[in-house]
């Protein structure tokens, strides 16, 4: 089977900032994705990023290009992030979770290229020229750019999650037996006795509230000892 995550390279195009690096190198190994390549970065900055914590390893893996050409020659498809902006582009620009799928089908037959420009200028147009078309983040103003880190975490993001797994339901919690409901409600209703909560001549329907707020409360099966070993303690306490 292929590893598609393997076949994407996300490449960085003149950064700056080794916060934004770290960032996006820590984006690549959280979502599961390895390769990381730039071009022309900043050299201090690129040094700096390489002790990015939880990225040093995939920082110190990354290629170092010194042409986008050089960056994408092994990619089938090539793809530039972008704001937007109120630039007019000669590259079909699609929304990132439109562009994402389309990535990710692409992924599984061959190598893409994620293409992501410097934080003050983003992709200039040579760097588009390699492009066959955009992606672009929907923020609510198409002139609104997002900070870099953040931009390659969003898309590797969506490109990582699974669909079908918001239609997994959660794994059922084992409620306590009825026996185990009633053993909570005697010690409670014990420690509410000793304390002089329970007025003599209203205990029979104290004792009814207090047994059906403990059935609401829908104690879990494994949370029960805990919950009467508490009670216990009280008692103890309240005995002395």
């Amino acid at each position: 089977m292929i590893d598609w995550k393997n076949n994407l390279r996300v490449v960085m195009i003149s950064t700056r900032n080794p916060l934004n690096i770290g960032a996006a190198a820590r984006a690549i190994a959280n979502f599961g994705f390895a390769r990381l390549r730039v071009v022309n970065p900043y050299d201090v900055a690129f040094r700096e990023a390489r002790s990015a914590v939880g990225a040093a390893p995939l920082l110190r893996r990354a290629e170092e290009f010194g042409s986008v050409a050089e960056a994408v020659a092994d990619c089938r498809l090539v793809v530039g992030a972008t704001s937007g902006g109120g630039r007019r582009f000669q590259h079909p620009l699609r929304r990132l979770e439109y562009g994402a799928r389309l990535i990710k089908r692409a992924l599984v037959q061959a190598p893409v290229a994620l293409l992501f420009g410097s934080e003050k200028f983003g992709l200039g147009n040579d760097d588009l020229s390699h492009c066959q078309w955009l992606m672009r983040i929907p923020t609510v103003d198409p002139g609104l750019s997002m900070n870099l880190g953040q931009a390659v975490a969003l898309c590797l993001y969506e490109m990582a999650r699974d669909p079908k797994a918001v239609a997994v339901r959660p794994g059922k919690i084992k409620p306590a037996s009825a026996a185990q409901a009633e053993q909570i409600t005697a010690m409670l209703l014990e420690a509410l006795g000793r304390s002089g909560y329970v007025n003599p001549l209203t205990a029979a329907s104290t004792g009814e509230k207090v047994r059906r707020l403990v059935r609401r409360l829908n104690v879990a099966a494994k949370d029960a000892p805990v919950l009467m070993g508490m009670l216990r303690q009280i008692l103890w306490k309240l005995g002395d």
